[in-house]
């Protein structure tokens, strides 16, 4: 019974792009304040919902409410025109049904073909031949007809005030000061960033179109401004990633929907029905279009259950994994040096910018010694080349000679040089090879850290260097792609998945076989804690490894979900669900591991604000950060003190917030003890 609540809870809450039970079933007593509505909206949503469950759709998509909002939106519309009779209720059924058939059909071609969403699109689709194919049904009953409740508050308001909360309430088709009011007030309790679009959007829109029809009360009076609302909400907050630029954004789409929307006013009269939310989804569909099209860099990726839940995630999953997909290993072994990164100053340029150069320096910061005169002089000459990727070797050159010093070889750029295709969708060129030094062919399959040769001074290559580039196809010098990085040490500090600048002194760090095996959790086994606040035990903790149905490894504690996963040399805590406290602790104390030890070893790294602070704080916070991102940083640092001891630093300047932790692995597997300022967890061994 739960399942089905939340299925049906979540079409309403959906409305406002919004997730949760209590949002939801809020948002349905609200429509009770006409009933007529109300109950057209429940039989549009339930009829869609047993269709869906008659196909065997999976339930886990229907229960998000994506697929049954639009039949919603349409048993709102019909309820809101026509009186409920068995006549009026056969036709929201079929009407229902039909929008989420439709609805189906539309995410499919949308999602696929153009990579954008279909909004309320359905809704405008059904509702308009609902209400063309009524004009001919003479046995429905127009409740404009009937006795109807409307509260008087609207006389005791300001118009400007009354204008948005009737524009708010006709979402749900109660454009009432009462029920935009409660709208409202949902809303502000759900998403501080919601509420200042609601705002800007509205205001926004209707200064504008007053400017041009010459009349604020006439502006304030149309209803139909709702479609600023909306759209100021999913451009400036659930598309796109909250920022500055994301409201200046919505703002400008906004102005243009003015237009459209008085067009469509003046045109749908024509057949005696309303525009709807057409301006909306045209608007809306054309911006996100277009900056998906452009790929603006905060564009929603992974959307949660409020616009501030979706800043939390976007800015801590960029800062924490600021490298690409493409990954590869540094292809040598030892301390090399940076030489030229992305857009360098000599030949990384135009379709050739995404390329890493490395050289071999000494302490001076020379590449060479004695004169430098022959390519024997330079440090990187005839040291081995590894392979960064694992894939198929599919183009070998090597039978180019060595240039000396001071000339170049201008006819063959790559110089000796080999291609591997990685299976992940793209290829590896590396290049300026020694003379006859490659050790793999054509067809060949190589792992990561295969030797491949030795580093030259062929083709166009002043001085000994590996030449390192990601292309879009095997042709030589192809076209270049983005890509990182992963394990590899700067002094002592380890990056995960980066970018070294030039002139940076990196090496490889290779995953120790023994720590990586610590952190391999077995799928049910059960670990359990003592939990001590202040040296004195409160509770027990028991967590269970779980699997999600992408594949993804948790701890469930009951109360909460700590999602793990190793990834190239490094275990992560991704993400959690859930209020548990003590799932939270060990988040902040550990977010990340290198599964590679060295004494002194130190890395960065950074958490959700939701890891530590709640309530108006964490509001707060997220809703300023959407002004400026840098607020919602909370860096954590740590260190390995001895094989299996890690000690960290979490700060959070805006928060105010400052933690210590000490993180102990267990001998066998797991973590035998956490310990975040006084709070403490302690395995206990059976």
């Amino acid at each position: 019974m739960n399942q089905h609540l939340k299925a049906i809870f979540n079409s309403y809450s959906e409305v406002f792009f919004l997730k949760g039970l209590w949002t939801g079933g809020l948002l349905l007593a609200i429509t009770f304040l006409n009933p007529n509505v109300a109950v057209a909206g429940i039989v549009a949503v339930v009829a869609a919902y047993l269709f869906a469950n008659f196909i065997e759709m999976d339930r886990e998509f229907l229960k998000s409410g994506f697929y049954t909002y639009n039949p919603l939106l349409v048993g709102l519309s019909i309820g809101y025109l026509f009186r409920i009779t068995p006549l009026t209720l056969f036709l929201v059924i079929i009407a229902g049904i039909f929008t989420f058939a439709l609805t189906h059909m539309l995410y499919s071609i949308f999602s696929y073909y153009f990579l954008m969403p279909i909004l309320s699109l359905p809704f405008v689709m059904v509702s308009s031949v609902a209400y063309l194919a009524a004009s001919q049904y003479t046995n429905l009953f127009v409740t404009a007809l009937y006795p109807a409740w409307y509260s008087s508050l609207e006389m005791l308001i300001p118009i400007w005030i009354s204008g948005l909360l009737k524009s708010l309430g006709a979402i749900l088709f109660m454009p009432d000061v009462i029920a935009g009011t409660l709208l409202l007030t949902v809303i502000v309790f759900s998403s501080r960033i919601l509420f200042f679009l609601v705002l800007t959007g509205y205001y926004g829109g209707t200064a504008i179109s007053a400017l041009m029809r010459g009349s604020w009360p006439q502006a304030f009076a149309d209803v139909n401004h709702f479609n600023f609302i909306w759209i100021a909400i999913a451009v400036g907050g659930i598309f796109l990633v909250p920022s500055i630029r994301s409201y200046v954004l919505a703002m400008v789409a906004v102005a243009t929907s003015t237009i459209l929307l008085q067009a469509s006013e003046v045109f749908w009269s024509e057949y005696g029905i309303p525009a709807f939310a057409l301006p909306f989804n045209i608007v809306s569909m054309t911006f996100i279009y277009v900056l998906g099209i452009v790929r603006y860099p905060l564009m929603t990726r992974v959307m949660k259950g409020t616009p501030e839940d979706t800043l939390d995630h976007f800015l801590a999953t960029t800062n924490r994994f600021p490298g690409e997909e493409r990954t590869l290993q540094l292809p040598f072994s030892g301390k090399w040096t940076v030489w030229q990164g992305f857009d360098g100053q000599w030949t990384h340029q135009g379709s050739w910018r995404y390329a890493y150069d490395f050289v071999i320096t000494d302490e001076q910061g020379s590449t060479f010694r004695e004169d430098g005169s022959l390519p024997e002089h330079y440090y990187a000459f005839r040291k081995p080349v590894l392979s960064p990727v694992r894939g198929r070797v599919v183009t070998v050159v090597d039978s180019l000679p060595d240039n000396p010093i001071g000339e170049v070889d201008r006819t063959n750029n790559w110089g000796n040089m080999l291609i591997i295709s990685d299976p992940r969708g793209f290829f590896v060129e590396i290049s300026h090879f020694v003379h006859q030094s490659i050790k793999v062919k054509e067809g060949d399959w190589v792992e990561r850290g295969s030797f491949l040769g030795l580093c030259g001074n062929s083709g166009y290559s002043p001085q000994p260097h590996i030449h390192l580039q990601v292309q879009v196809s095997e042709e030589p010098g192809a076209i270049t792609q983005p890509f990182s990085f992963v394990s590899y040490l700067h002094g002592q500090q380890f990056q995960a998945n980066n970018l070294p600048a030039e002139g940076e002194i990196v090496e490889p760090l290779l995953p120790d076989k023994g720590l990586s095996l610590k952190m391999m959790f077995i799928l049910d086994q059960t670990y359990r804690y003592q939990v001590l606040e202040a040296g004195q035990l409160v509770a027990e903790l028991h967590l269970t490894v779980r699997m999600a149905p992408d594949g993804t490894f948790y701890f469930d504690s009951g109360k909460g979900r700590l999602y793990f996963g190793s990834r190239e040399g490094t275990f992560y805590f991704y993400a959690m669900e859930g209020s548990d406290p003590w799932l939270k602790a060990m988040f902040i104390a550990l977010p990340r591991l290198p599964l590679a030890f060295r004494e002194e070893l130190s890395w960065s790294d950074y958490i959700p604000v939701g890891m530590v602070s709640r309530g108006l704080k964490k509001a707060l916070t997220l809703f300023l950060a959407s002004f400026s991102h840098r607020l919602d940083m909370i860096h954590t640092r740590h260190t390995h003190l001895s094989r299996g001891v890690i000690e960290g630093t979490i700060h959070a300047p805006f928060l105010r917030y400052q933690a210590q932790s000490r993180v102990e692995l267990d001998e066998a597997v797991g973590i035998a003890r956490v310990r975040l300022n006084d709070f403490e967890l302690r395995r206990i061994i059976q």
